[in-house]
């Protein structure tokens, strides 16, 4: 017997595909127009200082905010511009372990105010802090598997 998904729930998911769309490409644009990088920089390096050590590529996909179907090209730009760096892992002699390095640290610093800005402006100057709370709830049931 199919289970089909009321309007409301058609409707939910619908907006909160959209919302985050949107949300994402207004904070990619001003990340852009502050002469930053993408997004997803700031994303790996977040997780990479969260870690307070070294990570595999695939655990750091793991850890990822965004979406990052390619983490090895994602790490070949940011240890191209010096923000992380590799080392082999000694369990495994073909794996690498990345790193952030202090360019990345500094690069996290410079991001920050910008990204927050943005939060405020795209999110946070739309609703409340009682709504945020309840939508931070709400996601977080969906979150839970």
């Amino acid at each position: 017997m199919p289970i089909h998904p009321s309007d409301e729930v058609v409707a939910a998911w619908a907006r909160l595909i959209k919302a985050s769309r949107l949300a994402l490409a207004a904070v990619e644009a001003d990340l852009k127009k502050a002469g930053l990088p993408p997004l997803g920089w700031y994303d790996a390096l977040l997780e990479l200082r969260r870690a307070a050590g070294p990570l595999r590529p695939v655990e750091l996909e793991g850890r990822l905010l965004l979406a990052q179907h390619n983490v090895s090209r994602l790490v070949d730009r940011l240890e191209a511009q010096g923000y992380v760096a590799r080392q082999p892992c000694e369990e495994d002699g073909r794996g690498q372990l990345v790193e952030l390095t202090d360019s990345g640290r500094d690069l996290l610093r410079r991001m920050w105010p910008t990204y927050r800005a943005a939060i405020h402006r795209h999110v946070g100057a739309k609703l409340g802090d009682e709504q945020a709370a309840t939508l931070a709830r709400l996601l977080q049931r969906l979150l839970q598997s």
